[in-house]
């Protein structure tokens, strides 16, 4: 181990933080209250996330990464289902994201016919253009186009017999310019200024389906935010050399498009980031961690495990290839040095409405938080 690395830890060791489970389950039982509505389209959900969590980044102590605010103002098309959300089978009627979902391709639907087999999953109205399909897991999404029929998605562990009736009132309203923003802030460097580890999460989720269902996204990914807040308070506190910035990503589900804008409209000149750390599904790690990017910032996270391995924080590290499945993909495209790492074991739930704060276990966020500001001193450290 190198002389600089060990020191770090040391020191490391005897450091005093402010952060740990406690703040995370905080601010992740704040983010998933029914006030957010899932931090998504309907309700004001995530303009009323971004404007608590800009507030968050003033009260820290973060400055604006340009100008006087901390908003990246953006746009992009949306479909949304703010109200009438009722469906019946064989006239029971079904509960809204629990017994079935809308596809969010789907227009409105109101009205009753015969449903007709078309296979073992899909029963089809073609009059009225309506298509039941049979799932074994509802997951819920975001979409930016409308189609010219309705989807409607049901746990088929609810049926007790074949579909055969359908009645419904679905409203959906769709958007052309949602307006969102990304949320970014920076503690400038004491030393090498210039010189920029950055650290991301989409703070946006999936809002509503209907007038009283909503997807809290705890894991997805108010855990990911709850982890960036940590770190942005910590290090409002404690300047590094390097300036520290964090960026809370609006529109990651549908589509990356925050994080897309970002790199082409950059607050921040991106060839002066030495690393990207994105985190996204934060909330478990019983069997550790899997590096997304691993095989291209061979460095990085070479020395990632390093730390990790002296500190005897996560009990793995796994290593994976680039993918285009989270906000670091189109800064990696951009020629950013960027990883992204998820947690790992745990609790299934995802894109649904059992991603709550109750059942999230934050089995490593302490040690998990104390392996990050290890690895950032270690990078520091080494360049």
């Amino acid at each position: 181990m190198k002389p600089k690395l060990t020191i770090a830890l040391i020191l490391l060791s005897f450091t005093c933080f402010s952060q740990d489970s406690l703040f995370a389950r905080k601010m992740i039982d704040t983010l998933t209250s029914t006030n957010f509505w899932g931090r998504g389209y309907t309700k004001n959900g995530v303009r009323k996330a971004a404007d608590f969590l800009s507030e968050q980044f003033k009260t820290y102590g973060l400055k604006p990464m340009k100008g006087k605010s901390y908003f990246q103002e953006f746009s992009y098309p949306i479909n949304t289902f703010p109200s009438k959300m009722e469906v019946a089978i064989n006239r029971k009627q079904l509960i809204p994201g629990v017994d079935f979902i809308i596809n969010l391709e789907s227009r409105g639907f109101t009205g009753e016919g015969q449903l007709v087999k078309k296979d073992s999953v899909h029963y089809v109205d073609l009059k009225d253009r309506v298509i039941v399909l049979l799932e074994d897991k509802l997951t819920f999404s975001a979409e930016q186009r409308v189609t010219d029929f309705t989807l409607i998605e049901i746990d088929k562990k609810k049926l007790k017999e074949v579909p055969a009736t359908l009645k419904a009132d679905i409203e959906n309203v769709f958007i052309d310019k949602f307006n969102t923003a990304n949320i970014c802030g920076v503690v400038k460097g004491t030393n090498k200024p210039d010189s920029i580890i950055v650290y991301t999460a989409h703070y946006d989720h999936l809002g509503g389906m209907g007038d009283n269902t909503f997807f809290p996204g705890a894991n997805d990914n108010a855990s990911g935010v709850s982890v960036v807040m940590a770190l942005a308070s910590y290090y409002a506190k404690h300047p590094q050399p390097y300036t520290m910035a964090f960026i809370l990503f609006s529109g990651e589900e549908a589509g990356l498009l925050g994080s897309k804008y970002f790199t082409e409209h950059p607050l921040i000149p991106l060839e002066k980031i030495k690393l990207l750390v994105n985190l996204d599904l934060e909330g478990t790690g019983v069997d550790g961690i899997t590096v997304v990017n691993a095989t291209v910032c061979t460095k990085e996270f070479a020395l990632l495990k390093q730390v990790n391995q002296q500190g005897n924080y996560l009990v793995k590290i796994n290593s994976r290839g680039k993918a285009p499945n989270s906000d670091h993909y189109f800064f990696t495209e951009k020629g950013v040095p960027a990883v992204y790492w998820y947690t790992l074991g745990g609790i299934k739930a995802y894109h649904d409405v059992y991603d709550i704060s109750a059942t999230l276990p934050l089995n490593v966020f302490n040690n998990m938080f104390k392996m990050i500001i290890g690895f950032n001193g270690a990078l520091m450290g080494n360049n």
